[in-house]
């Protein structure tokens, strides 16, 4: 089981690499990876797991952040209207986004980042994603809303983006024209 101590932090060289893609099928290894970032974000949301082993709750988990630079995410949360997204995805891709902006409103977190990093984090309202999950299906997801925002941070990661880099340094809560605000 992942613990906070598998999870890499902040200036960690591997956050800041372009992941390499999962060789299809994938092997006996990067499919227990997979399984073990799903589990953790599940595990982290419950109360009694999450204090009984210091897991920092959270809604996604890409592999760079457990120093596996591969392309896999793990992402489990509800939307606005109680729809579970809980997905394990392999070589995940946007392959199409509005051109609609959408932003946090209370800002986005990390679990590789241990501080709370204030400001707007400019996003596509919609996208679509397309994975294979853990049986080796193509999965084909359109999103919008929190699930869209949580997909597009966990695929950064696999391009070594971290979500501070799109607040603005000078004007962190400078108002994104036309944007939708997103409550979490």
């Amino acid at each position: 089981m992942l613990t906070m101590e598998d999870i890499i932090r902040d200036g960690h060289p591997t956050l800041r690499k372009v992941a390499a893609e999962v060789v299809m099928p994938p092997s006996k290894e990067d499919k227990q990876i997979l399984s073990s970032l799903l589990e953790y974000v599940i595990n982290s949301q419950n109360s009694e797991l999450a204090l009984k082993y210091s897991l920092r709750p959270g809604i996604g988990l890409a592999a760079p952040q457990i120093n596996v630079s591969k392309r896999m995410i793990a992402v489990h949360l509800k939307d606005e209207n109680g729809t579970l997204y809980s997905y394990a995805l392999f070589n995940p891709k946007i392959i199409s986004h509005s051109v609609e902006k959408a932003y946090l409103q209370s800002g986005e977190g990390c679990l590789s980042v241990d501080e709370a990093i204030p400001g707007y984090v400019s996003r596509h309202a919609r996208v679509t994603v397309k994975g294979i999950s853990l049986t080796g299906e193509e999965v084909k997801l359109r999103l919008k809303g929190l699930p869209a925002i949580c997909f597009q941070h966990e695929i950064d990661h696999l391009n070594g983006i971290m979500f501070y880099d799109y607040i603005d340094k000078h004007d962190p809560y400078k108002s994104i024209e036309g944007a939708l605000a997103i409550e979490r």
